[in-house]
């Protein structure tokens, strides 16, 4: 290993650390068949409230749906507002998931992400048929959803539960994620946490497990 971590826990993002996203793909896609009028509302969905409450579970995936057509004003059925909204996801490298498995040797494993109900269906369905894998229970030892915790990144709050939960202190702790705000939420309660940058940042940093 190139890096051996002094560390109990290595916990990782899902979006572009274990799952390829691609907001750009997803952004195109409903501006192609959307009115140039709601081209900004398009670039401004990923930051607009009811998807903040809904990554926090505060409000239903029915409830989230309603609010996707009000804010485009659409009459979008489930299926289609399923559809934009999963269009950003990707593949779920093979890869990644070896060096996870290599990881849970040495050190217990998880995830700490911020999602959502209508994503994470998605990613399983995913999941299951490119790893022939229901969810990540098999690999992982600890699975953190932001709207099953009624938390977000980079609040602190949602980092001090993980540790609550772990029953472990800060520095046991290796997290990595892609956004620098994440990183720094995780950082100001004393986690070591790591930007992922691409996706070679992983391989990078743990080389030949």
């Amino acid at each position: 290993m190139k890096n051996r971590p002094d560390v109990d826990f290595v916990i990782f993002d899902l979006g572009n650390v274990l799952i390829d996203i691609d907001y750009h793909h997803s952004m195109d896609l409903m501006k192609s068949v959307l009115p140039a009028s709601l081209h900004d509302k398009v670039n401004n969905c990923y930051t607009a409230d009811f998807h903040k409450a809904y990554e926090k579970g505060q409000i239903s995936s029915a409830e989230f749906r309603q609010e996707f057509r009000n804010y485009f004003q659409t009459n979008w059925s489930d299926a289609e507002v399923d559809y934009y909204w999963n269009s950003l996801l990707g593949t779920i490298p093979a890869y990644r998931l070896e060096l996870v498995r290599k990881l849970k040797a040495q050190y217990q494993v998880g995830i700490l992400s911020n999602t959502n109900e209508i994503h994470i269906d998605a990613v399983y369905a995913q999941l299951q048929a490119q790893h022939g894998m229901d969810n990540f229970d098999p690999l992982f030892d600890w699975v953190f959803y932001s709207h099953e915790m009624g938390l977000a990144k980079p609040n602190q709050d949602i980092y001090q539960q993980l540790l609550l939960e772990l029953g472990t202190t800060a520095d046991r702790v290796l997290f990595f994620d892609d956004l620098k705000a994440n990183v720094a939420g995780a950082t100001s309660v004393g986690i070591q946490a790591i930007q992922v940058m691409g996706s070679h940042t992983l391989i990078d940093f743990f080389g030949d497990v």
